[in-house]
């Protein structure tokens, strides 16, 4: 065994060298410095892949305790349809709703909370407080109040995104200083047009950070509250199901499928947030 492990682990350590080199690399061209910031991170996980493989064979792992990547893989390919169908079910319906829903809901929230020193003196503590309960407490209880299906999940979503992006979106209204609302106040601009022409537009980069916080919470709450009751679809619902059979391929097909997923829907938000704040200096320069 131990012959057979030293050479992988040789080969490994090779690639890896090899990719801190091609990080090393700063080239001229923005073309090419596309194609490395692309090409770097495939190849350190195709690596990990590779060595993931090598482990498992040369270890003897049986696949009830990490199946190599190759049966995953060839388990996801045979399971396109139910995967597609827990994608739906979980991402789709439960997570996409309910982030949209709980994120529209903070950024209303957070102007009210804005314009009222009754709401910043009671609601922002309660957020705290709220926020800080664990998922697993209230995903039973919003199950059992809105059903067994996608809009249980929704609301989980909902009570796990609202705070975080309330609190974002409260300090991003802070950002434009004293002076910038006294020019915009002698112009004659009254609170909504100070409000919609600057400090929304300051507020930007603080409700984007909180939109990507928030993209992540939203797939594992919608993953979590299918632990707790479900239709016969859906991620979470799968990963409990399968983990009770000991098909744990199948398993971290879904687990593949999450995290496909929620690479997208983070990536999608960081597109929308270089064009809409293309002017911040954290944007410069990408």
């Amino acid at each position: 065994m131990l012959r057979g492990l030293l050479p992988v682990l040789l080969v490994w350590l090779l690639l890896w060298l090899a990719v801190e080199s091609l990080a090393a690399l700063a080239p001229a061209s923005p073309l090419l410095r596309r194609v490395l910031a692309v090409a770097i991170p495939l190849i350190f996980g195709a690596t990990i892949l590779w060595l993931w493989e090598a482990l498992v064979a040369i270890l003897g792992v049986s696949p009830v305790i990490l199946p190599p990547p190759s049966a995953i893989a060839a388990r996801f390919a045979t399971s396109l349809p139910v995967l597609w169908g827990d994608f739906v079910q979980t991402v789709v319906k439960g997570a996409l709703s309910g982030y949209v829903m709980g994120c529209g809901a903070a950024v209303l929230a957070a102007v009210a909370v804005d314009r009222s020193t009754f709401l910043q003196r009671g609601l922002l503590p309660v957020g705290n407080f709220v926020a800080a309960l664990p998922i697993v407490g209230i995903a039973p209880i919003l199950v059992m109040w809105f059903g067994f299906d996608w809009q249980s999940k929704a609301a989980v979503v909902v009570v796990m995104v609202f705070f975080p992006m309330l609190v974002n979106t409260v300090e991003g209204l802070k950002a434009s200083d004293a002076m910038q609302r006294d020019l915009m106040a002698t112009y004659g601009a009254g609170y909504w047009q100070s409000l919609w022409k600057l400090r929304l537009p300051a507020a930007m980069p603080f409700i984007f950070n909180g939109l990507k916080i928030c993209t992540t919470l939203a797939l594992i709450g919608a993953i979590v509250a299918e632990f707790f009751g479900s239709p016969t679809q859906g991620m979470g619902f799968r990963i409990s199901t399968e983990v009770g059979r000991l098909g744990l391929d199948m398993v971290w097909s879904e687990i593949a499928v999450a995290a496909l997923a929620g690479s997208a829907f983070y990536a999608v938000v960081a597109v929308v947030e270089k064009g809409v704040t293309f002017w911040h200096p954290s944007q410069r320069g990408r």
